[in-house]
């Protein structure tokens, strides 16, 4: 029987400090070694962390999933979880991905699994209580464009399965996801923050606040339901040198949370 990660089940607070846990998922980051992102993560100044995989390959050993895991915690970063893991209907490569999250001790598992391999995913998320939180992904998404593809995959299926709502793809497949927030809050259980130059499947990634996205209606709605994982910006330009969009981007955020 696998070790359950501990706090699976408990939905952890706010912090305090920014109302919301403001975090960075690595793809961010993905030009760059661990070492190296993890670094320009402290220089961003936030402390929540969603892992990708060139930063801790779904093939690592166990040892080095726990090596990683150090590595955050000894620069006062919190590991969130792990992801987008895109999942087969393949038991085998099911167990995997939670051996990857369970030892390197992520509470939840950011991913896309096929529709046929929810009964094991879910079984698998009962037996090492982790979370999983399947990811929209906007056009071009076959299984889960929208929020709501997601909530009527997971809505009366066991608590340990919710989303990942990539606000940015929300608003690509013309979706507002104000109310989509709204919608599933008892099963997000994790948010990728970013901006669009046009809600339009052609839209293209900016910094947080020079989009189109209702950045403050987003944020609103999150305390309003009062969202306790993280937020996780996921900026996606710029990728040999996120740094100053990173930074402008959680300075926009923090200036909405400091008058909402």
């Amino acid at each position: 029987v696998s070790t359950p990660v501990l706090g699976a089940l408990t939905k952890p607070v706010r912090d305090p400090s920014d109302g919301l846990k403001l975090g960075i998922t690595t793809y961010t980051l993905r030009q760059f070694t661990l070492d190296r992102a993890i670094a320009m993560i402290q220089q961003a100044g936030v402390k929540y962390v969603s892992l990708k995989d060139m930063h801790l390959p779904l093939n690592s050993s166990p040892e080095e999933r726990q090596e990683a895991r150090r590595k955050l915690e000894a620069a006062g970063l919190v590991l969130m979880g792990g992801g987008v893991i895109y999942l087969k209907n393949d038991q085998a490569q099911i167990r995997q991905a939670f051996d990857y999250a369970r030892d390197a001790g992520m509470p939840t598992i950011i991913c896309s699994p096929e529709p046929e391999a929810l009964d094991t995913v879910e079984r698998f998320a009962r037996q090492y209580q982790i979370r999983i939180a399947i990811h929209n992904h906007g056009p071009g998404d076959r299984r889960y464009p929208s929020p709501y593809d997601v909530w009527r995959m997971v809505k009366d299926r066991d608590p340990l399965l919710g989303l990942c709502l990539d606000v940015g793809h929300t608003v690509r497949i013309g979706v507002d996801p104000v109310p989509a927030i709204r919608h599933c809050a008892r099963r997000l259980y994790d948010f990728h923050m970013k901006d669009e130059s046009k809600a339009a499947p052609n839209g293209q990634p900016v910094p947080v606040g020079r989009g189109v996205i209702d950045i403050v209606g987003v944020l609103r709605a999150l305390l309003h339901i009062r969202y306790g994982y993280d937020v996780e910006l996921e900026y996606e330009a710029h990728a040999d040198a996120p740094l100053p969009g990173m930074i402008e981007s959680y300075a926009y955020i923090r200036g909405i949370l400091a008058t909402v």
